[in-house]
């Protein structure tokens, strides 16, 4: 897979902790790569990461503290470095607006910095959010080239950190330049909402209902109409490991931005997504809460993947039933028999991709 370009790589990621950051290492473990991570503690209890506990070069540590980041570039000599450390949150953004601009910003800041200093770094994916755009609430979805925005502090500091990765990649990685001032490509990543096994973070629709099903409780919903971009975790992060597949083999013609979302079948009403996982969790409940106040959140939202489509020949691997399906049982498995599920999912989704016979499989 990937051009076995991963196997014996050095691959720093930040955020390994999270949910995303944790599904990557296991990944990246089973490509071969030799891994390490830099991130703050795991942020729930449970968590994935603990419970997979992989078997890579793991620092606890902020990326607002650049001395003791620099350190792990200096000693791991990364390769490439993929960038998922965030304050991830929408509605925790409205109560720590300050702390949401400091780490997405800044520590983007920070981490890209080191990658300039580290010259064993040839490779750079960094990770933010399809709300990084300027959410019109129009039927289409966004292409790359639309502008950066963002009504809440988390859409906006995703808007920011996309500029600051596109004036890095002007400045200092310019792809015009490759070869002759520089060796480093960096790319940059926007996904929709991305579900899966092993998220408990709060104020999550998925994480949410989960829980509840598992005490047997009914979850409170909220804006039951907003439509997203609903996919696997494992859907982008095959195109954050193709692209940084494309800057290691030194093509320059793969830097810049890219979305990675679901078809439009995917694109769903929150109410949907909890009947889907009904169907696969029976145990599944919900109610809508009247007269809810609460901060504002987009009300439609969707990617135009066109361009990855068209110049990597990527696309998601599993149908919105599978997708839900397979997110219901994983939690199901993991209240009900303690059973970890994660590394089953990876190859029934490599599987799936190959009988598709998905560029990135070759």
């Amino acid at each position: 897979m990937f051009g076995n370009i991963y196997s014996g790589k050095r691959v720093l990621v930040t955020g390994h902790t999270g949910f995303k950051g944790s599904w990557l290492v296991l990944w990246l473990k089973k490509l071969g790569a030799e891994v390490a991570g830099y991130a703050l503690p795991p942020p729930t209890t449970p968590s994935h990461y603990d419970l997979l506990s992989p078997d890579i070069n793991s620092v606890n540590g902020c990326i607002l503290d650049p001395e003791k980041m620099d350190r792990v570039f200096i000693d791991f000599s990364p390769e490439i470095v993929f960038h998922l450390a965030a304050q991830p949150l929408v509605r925790l953004s409205y109560t720590q607006p300050k702390e949401t601009f400091e780490t997405n910003v800044i520590g983007t800041v920070n981490v890209l910095d080191a990658c300039r200093r580290c010259s064993s770094v040839r490779a750079i994916v960094n990770i933010t959010s399809d709300k990084c755009y300027e959410n019109r609430e129009w039927v289409w979805g966004y292409r790359e080239n639309d502008a950066m925005g963002g009504y809440d502090p988390y859409s906006a500091s995703k808007g920011c950190a996309e500029l600051v990765a596109s004036s890095y990649r002007n400045s200092f990685f310019n792809p015009s330049e490759y070869g002759r001032k520089h060796h480093t490509l960096l790319a940059s990543c926007r996904a929709g909402n991305v579900i899966g096994g092993g998220d408990w973070a709060a104020d999550r629709l998925i994480p949410d209902i989960m829980k509840a099903a598992a005490q047997g409780k009914a979850a409170d919903i909220r804006n039951q109409h907003a439509v997203r971009p609903w996919q696997h975790v494992l859907e982008p992060l095959s195109g954050y490991l193709q692209l940084g597949q494309k800057l290691l083999e030194g093509k320059p013609e793969f830097s810049g931005p890219w979305n990675f979302g679901p078809d439009d079948a995917e694109v769903i009403a929150v109410h949907e997504v909890v009947e889907r996982m009904k169907l696969a969790w029976p145990d599944v409940n919900y109610s809508v809460p009247g007269n809810l106040e609460q901060p504002h959140e987009a009300g439609l939202l969707k990617l135009d993947c066109s361009k990855a489509a068209t110049f990597l020949k990527w696309h998601g691997a599993w149908d919105s039933a599978t997708i839900f399906a397979r997110t219901a049982n994983w939690y199901r498995e993991f209240y009900e028999n303690n059973a970890i599920l994660s590394e089953e999912d990876i190859e029934l989704y490599i599987k799936a991709a190959e009988g598709q016979h998905l560029e990135w499989t070759k």
